[in-house]
């Protein structure tokens, strides 16, 4: 990813926000390390590391909201920003983790 990615801000949701899209049918894309998966991770998530989501974007579903998501919002606001470069509906769960 390149670092335009995380110079502009992307669009965003709070956690309860995130929460609510999720019972409209949007899906969580969960872009942390595979140890940080392993720890904990959002029920119904799609597991999309950071340095994987350039080639495997395409894996993703073009009809439905895509809420990226990592511990503290800065990697999950640049897959953000490729997401929609790539044409997808995204935003990002700002905070991530740390929301509490």
């Amino acid at each position: 990813m390149s670092l335009r990615h995380y110079l502009r801000r992307p669009p965003s949701v709070t956690a309860r926000e995130a929460a609510r899209l999720l019972l409209e049918g949007a899906l969580v894309v969960d872009v942390r390390r595979e140890f940080e998966w392993r720890r904990a991770h959002i029920p119904g998530a799609v597991h999309l590391p950071l340095e994987e989501l350039p080639d495997r974007c395409v894996d993703l579903p073009e009809d439905r909201l895509l809420i990226t998501f990592c511990t503290g919002g800065i990697r999950s606001a640049g897959a953000a920003n490729l997401l929609v470069e790539h044409g997808f509906d995204a935003v990002n769960m700002s905070r991530g983790l740390t929301a509490g």
